[in-house]
């Protein structure tokens, strides 16, 4: 490039110091330079400079805007700001999610010249399966961790509200693990295993001799997740008494030991559960409405199994190595479709016990739908038969849909790869994604 469109030496300089992987692009996607973290954590051998960002994260022949994806570049190209987003990276140790935030620099003339992206792994999320942490890429999946990616780094209040079953305690974890606190201790507590007359000593801690059976003094769990996180799980079930002293603890920082006198101070980052309705419960008297002000500071809506129902099959592979970890076992197409069709009230933890059962009753290396329970498979049956009843059979579009769907879930490539394997132009396959809501 002609000199006067190089970037300056100690801009190159000063990236190569920094200790989160970090690129230069210009304005036509090409990656300028890359700093020593990128090169660790996202290169694969060949060089990065030269090629484009698009084709080094994602394996595109396009940008990302043009695959489906949403574009920091493309956007901070219209807004001329700082953007950030979350994208799922292809890196030397697999598909991650990756929290991008992206900078303009611009030229001597004001015209933006140059971007600067900053790339945060978001560890504890996985977009390809995983025997830890959390597991997913349906779109409700993808929203979700964006929000955890925007609030995790802050201190606030954040309110995760979901059915049971749908995995909160693991994105609290997720926000904990994302955040500065991350080094310091993750504390859980569940509210609706505390009974009342309990629950102000387990939280805050008591001093000898402050009740009945109190032989000596203890810390509570705020004590304990002193630095770090304190996790409220099922905050809907705290008794009303008790509530008031939380909402004392949130807006002081302070509380007491029961049967203490002196105020001691506490240094925790709040993250609350709950699966209940609580501004029906406040309107009915039954939760204080100024601690519900005051815990959803940031509110985060966990998706139910059935609003990310594509996700299935990578969350049956990773279940499978948690229930089964000494064994290789896979689900047969036939009981896959059961799977996939079944509604799942209780989320991923009712999807967890089926696999468990399921894996008790095979004896092989694959289960099949007469390993699953009859009041999974009866559901799914009759749906079938009352869909082939009404439309006098099965749709050859439904046949195409089904196929194309298992083969982009059961692949580990990139897009083109897909594309040449599917004998598809990748024009074609994005609008058969887009078509068929895959991810």
């Amino acid at each position: 490039m002609p000199i006067e469109n190089r970037p300056l030496p100690e801009l190159l300089s000063f990236l190569d110091t920094l200790p989160e992987p970090h690129i230069l692009c210009d304005r036509d996607y090409r990656i300028v330079a890359a700093n020593a973290a990128y090169r660790a954590g996202f290169a694969t051998g060949r060089s990065v400079v030269g090629r484009t960002c698009y084709e080094i994260s994602h394996h595109y022949s396009v940008p990302c805007d043009q695959a489906g994806e949403s574009c920091p570049l493309a956007r901070g190209l219209k807004s001329g700001q700082r953007e950030r987003v979350l994208h799922l990276h292809h890196t030397a140790r697999g598909e991650e999610y990756v929290n991008i935030e992206l900078s303009p620099i611009r030229d001597a003339s004001g015209e933006i010249a140059w971007f600067v992206e900053k790339m945060e792994p978001m560890n504890a999320a996985r977009g390809l399966s995983d025997h830890h942490g959390l597991v997913g890429r349906a779109p409700a999946f993808q929203h979700m961790l964006g929000l955890v990616a925007r609030a995790a780094p802050s201190n606030a209040s954040i309110l995760l509200q979901g059915e049971s079953g749908t995995g909160k305690e693991l994105v609290a974890n997720a926000i904990h693990e994302a955040s500065h606190r991350a080094d310091h201790p993750f504390v859980a507590v569940d509210c609706s295993g505390l009974p009342e007359t309990l629950f102000e000593s387990e939280l805050f801690g008591h001093e000898r001799g402050a009740f009945t059976g109190a032989t000596s003094r203890k810390a509570g769990l705020v004590e304990a997740a002193s630095g770090g996180t304190l996790f409220l799980d099922e905050l809907g079930d705290i008794p009303l008494g008790m509530q008031v002293k939380l909402l004392r603890l949130l807006e002081t920082g302070t509380y007491r030991r029961v049967g203490a006198t002196d105020l001691r101070r506490a240094d925790i980052r709040l993250v609350s559960a709950t699966h209940r309705p609580l501004k029906q419960m406040i309107a009915e008297g039954r939760f204080r409405q100024d601690l519900y002000y005051r815990i959803n500071t940031f509110p985060i809506t966990v998706p139910a199994l059935r609003e990310r129902a594509s996700d299935i099959p990578l969350l049956i592979e990773s279940l499978l190595g948690r229930v089964a970890p000494g064994r290789r076992l896979n689900v047969s197409p036939a009981a896959m479709q059961v799977l996939c069709r079944y509604a799942f009230p209780g989320n991923v933890r009712e999807l967890r016990n089926v696999l468990e059962r399921a894996s008790l009753m095979c004896d092989g290396e694959e289960i099949g739908p007469e390993h699953l329970a009859e009041d999974i498979r009866a559901p799914v049956q009759a749906a079938a038969l009352a869909e082939v009843q009404a439309t006098g059979g099965v749709h050859w579009q439904d046949i195409e849909r089904n196929g194309f769907l298992q083969a982009v879930h059961s692949h580990r490539g990139s897009r083109k790869e897909l594309a040449q394997k599917l004998g598809l132009s990748e024009r074609t396959l994005y609008r058969k994604l887009r078509q068929y809501q895959a991810d």
